[in-house]
């Protein structure tokens, strides 16, 4: 229902803004590029979903292995005593458990790619307890509200585009990035555990988030310390070796238990390829609905008034030439990539705007499109409260990233 409402809205306010600049304002090409952009994000949809089968396929069959090695079981139980508390309708010991943790392991890490199958095989363990196969359950949105709150530690990919770009210290954003993440994951937490009515004060649920907060607080400390070219190294090395670990440790411990781990590979590899195949109706959806609400002009003049707005109640504004990424955000991961390279190329990769739509970038993560994919992929079509949360996170995410910006390069 929820998406049923975007879907239209993004249709209805595009048309309604696309007419007022073809009457009022004599703009001849603003039709002609809305129906450019429904050719172009179809294509852009089915590219990213053909592109998706290939490492889809491999991380299912990953996964598989691991869980017949019994390395799911082993994470489940290392976890287990937080994520039952905020996971109270899933059985103990569920196969979701690991897969769960290995897909928020993976964005922690900075690393999409491999992310993305891990959190679709999550949402496939979650539906087979789910009562009810076409609504959202408990579970399944305290764990996407969990993935689009975008708790990122190492933001590879972005300091490689600052690289790119031309910027002198293309790490400088680490530790604001670190710091809006991590705020806009706790706030998606407790957002969730509002409405599931889950108690946040339970001593194992404080003793877990005291210790992340801890370890969190340490590792801002220890990079704070560490030269800014050494901190790059080891951000690019430990999130590959790491993951290459946990892919020889799978296969390793799928041999003790005399596992077949390549017919097992096979077997789970299966699964993905036809669950890269399903979710392109619903990316497609999506995607061409975002690319027609952005080539009307609609999302320059929420920005534009945004900016206006700010002024007027005497508020610094520089934080407003950099909104674009944190708009786009939410809807696409593609979109707020190609807004973080455009304010970068127009301000500066060193300039307040650059630095802020890279924070921006990685201190939440699109919402809309994790939605429409995981959701899609099992077939979910009442979201319930999934995307009400997961904007809640996206905003604190994004307020905690203008004040974090002001404070470091303000």
């Amino acid at each position: 229902m929820v998406l049923n409402f975007i879907w239209i809205a993004f249709f209805f306010i595009a048309f309604i803004v696309a007419l007022i600049r073809l009457i009022f304002y004599g703009d001849m090409a603003v039709f002609p590029a809305i129906m450019q952009s429904t050719f172009d994000t179809a294509k852009t949809g089915f590219e990213i979903s053909l592109g998706l089968t290939g490492v889809l396929t491999f991380w299912m069959g990953v996964m598989k292995i691991g869980e017949k090695g019994g390395v799911i079981t082993l994470f489940s139980k290392i976890i287990g005593p937080f994520f039952q508390k905020i996971f109270p309708d899933l059985p103990k010991n569920h196969p979701a458990y690991g897969s769960m943790l290995m897909n928020i392991a993976a964005n922690m890490l900075g690393l999409d790619n491999a992310a993305t199958p891990l959190g679709l095989n999550a949402m496939k363990e979650l539906q087979t307890v789910n009562p009810q196969k076409d609504t959202a359950s408990n579970p399944m949105i305290m764990f996407l509200v969990l993935n689009t709150s975008g708790l990122t530690l190492i933001p590879v990919s972005i300091m490689v585009y600052r690289t790119q770009m031309g910027a002198m210290d293309p790490s400088d954003i680490f530790l604001p990035i670190l710091i809006a993440t991590f705020v806009s994951t706790i706030v998606g937490l407790i957002s969730v555990a509002v409405v599931q009515k889950i108690n946040l004060f339970n001593r194992v649920v404080v003793a877990y988030l005291g210790g992340l907060i801890a370890l969190v607080a340490g590792m801002v400390v220890w990079f704070s310390q560490m030269p800014r070219e050494l901190l790059q190294d080891i951000s690019k090395v430990s999130a590959n070796v790491i993951l290459f670990t946990i892919i020889s440790l799978f296969i390793f411990l799928a041999m003790r238990k005399k596992v077949n781990v390549y017919d097992t590979f096979i077997e789970g590899a299966k699964d993905g390829f036809q669950t890269a195949i399903g979710i392109i109706p619903y990316l497609v959806a999506i995607l061409v609905a975002i690319g027609v609400f952005r080539a009307s002009g609609a999302m320059d003049f929420l920005t534009e008034s945004i900016k206006a707005g700010t002024i007027a109640l005497g508020i610094n504004a520089d934080f407003t030439d950099a909104l674009p990424t944190a708009l786009m955000k939410p809807l696409s991961g593609t979109g707020a990539r190609g807004m973080m390279l455009d304010t970068m190329k127009t301000f500066g990769a060193d300039s307040f705007a650059g630095r802020l739509s890279c924070i921006f970038q990685g201190a939440c993560d699109t919402t809309f499109y994790i939605v429409a994919v995981y959701f899609g992929a099992v077939g979910i079509k009442k979201t319930r409260y999934a995307i009400t949360c997961g904007l809640i996170a996206d905003v604190a995410g994004i307020v905690a990233a203008i004040f974090v910006a002001y404070l470091f390069f303000g």
